[in-house]
């Protein structure tokens, strides 16, 4: 591994980084992907023109620095996994803000930083007065670009497993995340869901817990409606 040559002397471009970032995020962060996209994002939306200030996944997916920083020798996911995971673990921390937009047949995430300006963004992003079209000007594109070649619209998603965890139980830990995604793939959301909220009723927030009434309602079946392992939720 070639040596680092030490930083320019005199004035170059730095990056600046929230306090809290420090003094809360940093020590709660154990993985290498969410901790190394995260701090990505803090440089390359710093490099950013106008509002919001947002990267999307495939932006992220094409950034060559990024993806260099992502393998890791002896872990045999690529980068792109790497990558995806991260930013599912930064969304699930409340690092960052996510939306949707549906151009054509592909569904693309965008992420913000958590701020009171990106939620603002947000919102107005869902009441429609903030064009969904801004976010894809903040790739480059040029205004209207692609006005007639994409059907857009704006996507909303419930909170996902990896926040249902965070928010009732704790930490979330790599091979814990492993069998969360799991589990996602396999029951529907809003059974997990409802099987978050009645542990957290029950004050049993554990996930042994939630996944046993999981596969209670999977094996007898939930208001009369059999699962079974059929359709979309198949492994």
């Amino acid at each position: 591994m070639p040596g680092f040559r030490g930083f320019p002397t005199g004035d170059h471009p730095a990056v600046p980084l929230p306090e809290d970032f420090f003094t809360i995020l940093l020590p709660e962060i154990e993985d290498h992907a969410e901790l190394k996209v995260t701090l990505h994002l803090f440089w390359l939306l710093s490099r950013k023109i106008g509002e919001p200030r947002c990267a999307s996944e495939r932006e992220l997916l094409a950034d060559p620095i990024l993806r260099r920083g992502l393998r890791r020798k002896g872990d045999p996911r690529p980068p792109e996994e790497r990558l995806r995971a991260g930013l599912e673990r930064a969304v699930a921390r409340g690092t960052l803000v996510q939306v949707h937009l549906r151009l054509d047949d592909e569904l693309v995430g965008w992420y913000f930083f958590n701020t009171e300006e990106s939620r603002r963004a947000v919102a107005e992003l869902r009441e429609g007065t903030l064009p969904a079209e801004r976010l894809l000007e903040g790739e480059g594109n040029e205004p209207g670009a692609f006005a007639k070649a994409a059907l857009i619209s704006l996507e909303w998603e419930r909170p996902n497993i990896f926040t249902l965890y965070e928010q009732n139980i704790g930490l979330l830990l790599p091979m814990m995340a492993e069998e969360l995604r799991d589990a996602a793939d396999r029951f529907p959301e809003d059974w997990i869901v409802e099987a978050f909220r009645e542990a957290v009723e029950q004050n049993k927030r554990s996930w042994r817990y939630i996944h046993a009434i999981l596969q209670r309602w999977e094996t007898e079946g939930k208001g009369g409606v059999h699962h079974g392992l059929s359709g979309r939720y198949s492994r």
